[in-house]
């Protein structure tokens, strides 16, 4: 009987470790930090200083180290994922905002919104390697899966850049609805999927031909069609459905990707900016940055679940496993 007994308590303090093994980082623009978030218990576990107004935030694909581009530093930092001690300083270039990993771990690709470049990083040598000229105003960057493609959406030129990992040049530029602020692609890099701000759309384009090859219109009974901007985008691995933060509409609007029909719009805070999936897809984390707090969203019933307040103006969102 004992011995069920502590077995019993073994199984549960298990059950209890993996359940809580998740963790929420939440970049906070005004608080000059970064919150630590619990997202199964729905509890702020503390709030860590970082530097002046941080935005972009990732963790290497490892999940040993956290970046936190501190735009007004002018460079992106280091942290050690688990004891969340400053490891280094990146050389990011002029106010960085948000930047992409290769899948690899080995490089960083940062937006450099001022100068109208694109910052490349040699991540363990911890210098910048290459400055690629690419439109005005850069903002949204992503990387493909296949690390073939890097891409840089400028928000004045109203572009997409498709740059070559391998040579560092710009072979494609796609014109797209004004002012494109974020841009994903599909888990089998097929596909990319990009946001216009002021059009109020979601663009999905083929990555062979780099052409748009369908438009998505976002529409909320309601809500005006000014305060309809969408902002961050994901698709989860099985391109079942993209998910798109609608900014200061309030919503997140759930795309079926094959379909490209908006099934749900879902509200949540004020200002939605960003997005992530939990490790394993079953939740969707939103930066919400007005009301000062993140939507926390269950994805098998697309049901908003809970909402944490946790700092000034949340901006961007990684999530641990």
């Amino acid at each position: 009987m004992q011995k069920i007994t502590i077995s019993g308590f073994c199984a549960a303090a298990l059950f209890t470790a993996a359940a809580h093994a998740e963790t929420v980082f939440v970049s906070l623009e005004k608080d000059n930090a970064i919150a630590v978030v619990d997202p199964v218990d729905a509890k702020l576990l503390k709030t860590l200083p970082v530097g002046q107004r941080p935005r972009g935030i990732a963790l290497s694909p490892d999940g040993k180290t956290l970046f936190v581009a501190t735009s007004d530093d002018d460079t992106i930092r280091m942290f050690d994922a688990e004891t969340l001690k400053e490891t280094g300083k990146l050389p990011s270039g002029e106010d960085p905002e948000t930047f992409a990993l290769s899948p690899d771990g080995k490089l960083m690709y940062v937006s450099n919104e001022d100068d109208s470049e694109v910052t490349v990083i040699d991540i363990a040598a911890q210098k910048a390697v290459a400055k690629i000229k690419v439109g005005v105003e850069p903002e949204g960057i992503a990387v493909s899966p296949d690390n073939r493609w890097a891409i840089s959406a400028s928000e004045t030129t109203n572009m997409l850049h498709w740059i070559d990992t391998k040579t560092r040049q710009i072979v494609e530029n796609t014109l797209v609805d004004p002012r494109p602020r974020a841009a994903s692609f599909t888990a089998d890099s097929q596909q990319l999927w990009a946001t216009s701000e002021m059009a109020g759309t979601v663009m999905v384009l083929d990555s062979a031909s780099k052409q748009i090859v369908q438009t998505i219109k976002l529409e909320v009974q309601g809500v005006t069609g000014d305060l309809i901007q969408p902002v961050g985008v994901a698709i989860d691995k099985d391109r079942r459905y993209a998910y798109v933060a609608m900014g200061p509409a309030n919503r997140v609007a759930v795309i079926n990707a094959q379909t490209y029909q908006v099934e749900k719009y879902l509200l949540v805070g004020q200002r939605v900016w960003n997005l992530a999936f939990s490790p394993d897809q079953s939740r969707l984390y939103t930066t919400n940055g007005i009301s000062n707090d993140i939507s926390i969203i269950d994805l098998a019933e697309h049901k908003v679940t809970k909402s944490l307040a946790v700092g000034r103006y949340p901006w961007g969102v990684a999530v641990k496993p």
